[in-house]
């Protein structure tokens, strides 16, 4: 019997490799109609499936945004709560590789919005998340005021790397 892709993506040496996530990524690339079991590993009891699950749907997404357009609803209603990192900071990856109607973008933002409007997020979802804002502020799909707001929150973050990115965010909306 073959192994499903929620057993592949437990197996990962140190728990926080990626493991065999490319495995799952190429099956999928093969054959797009398995993307679904795929999705179905984002909410796996194990934490590490569900960072791979998330990992390897970023990448599909690199090479095939269109795939994931039906994909997009699903993703707000379903992930918009979620509180793991990895989730949060793929979810926004994906937010700027693929086309969006202009309800889903007003959901993107309003949630981008909300990650950064603490300095607590998580050091790599604050750089992605505004990294997607940057994108959208740059198609006039949010207001530059908005997003100097929250880069003077996230540049009070504890991560130096953080903090030296919404610097660079800041050096580039002004230019």
């Amino acid at each position: 019997m073959a192994e499903t892709f929620a057993e592949i993506l437990k197996v990962g040496g140190k728990t926080n490799s990626l493991g065999r996530t490319g495995e799952v990524m190429d099956s999928v690339l093969r054959d797009p109609a398995k993307f679904e079991e795929l999705y179905t590993c984002v909410f796996n009891e194990d934490a590490w499936v569900r960072m791979r699950a998330m990992d390897a749907i970023e990448k599909i997404c690199r090479e095939h945004p269109e795939w994931l357009a039906p994909y997009i609803n699903r993703f707000q209603s379903d992930l918009g709560e979620s509180e793991q990192p990895s989730i949060q900071w793929h979810l926004a990856q994906i937010y700027r590789q693929v086309e969006l109607s202009d309800r889903q973008k007003t959901i993107a933002i309003n949630w981008l919005k909300n990650l950064l409007s603490s300095k607590d997020v998580d050091w790599i979802v604050a750089t992605n998340a505004m990294e997607t804002l940057v994108k959208f502020l740059e198609d006039g799909s949010v207001a530059k005021n908005d997003v100097l707001t929250l880069i003077e929150v996230q540049q009070g973050h504890k991560s130096k790397s953080v903090v030296k990115k919404m610097n660079k965010f800041l050096e580039y909306i002004n230019s």
